[in-house]
């Protein structure tokens, strides 16, 4: 018979991780904090700071949109979420999740509609080049801009 510890699931995971990063850095957990955290990693995509501040007012008016930049802040100093910028003026974030594999995003310049891909031919490219140039690689990102099909066709 072996022992196993019960799994641990991916939130909690996340969740451990915020709260080490806060006890690492001095930082206290607050109940406006944690339900920032929480409902930020329910969501998917790529969100702004004023529409989770939108998403969270409805059960939660005292939460602040100042207290949203702050623990998105935190969140995105700890490498729990990304920032990403997609030339529509506003700063995004998006779950950090390191197992997950690596993606870029491909972004409709007319209705700012960004969509998530995965393409293992165009890493491996990526990893030729740096290597070919001698770069040490540490990070890279990859956004296209066009028209979506929606956009696209309307443009006919």
């Amino acid at each position: 018979m072996s022992s196993s510890s019960p799994q641990i699931s991916a939130e909690n995971q996340w969740q451990n991780k915020y709260s080490e990063y806060l006890t690492r850095n001095g930082l206290k957990s607050t109940v406006q904090r944690d339900i920032i955290v929480k409902e930020f990693y329910r969501l998917e995509g790529h969100i702004t700071a004023e529409e989770l501040h939108a998403k969270i007012k409805t059960e939660h008016s005292s939460i602040g949109l100042a207290t949203i930049y702050r623990t998105l802040k935190i969140l995105t100093a700890s490498g729990l979420a990304l920032e990403r910028h997609f030339n529509d003026g506003f700063t995004r974030y998006e779950l950090c999740d390191t197992d997950s594999a690596h993606h870029d995003h491909i972004v409709c310049v007319a209705c700012d509609k960004v969509e998530e891909f995965e393409n293992d031919e165009i890493e491996e490219l990526q990893k030729k080049i740096a290597a070919k140039y001698k770069f040490k690689m540490i990070d890279h990102k990859l956004e296209i801009y066009g028209l979506c099909r929606d956009c696209a066709s309307e443009k006919k």
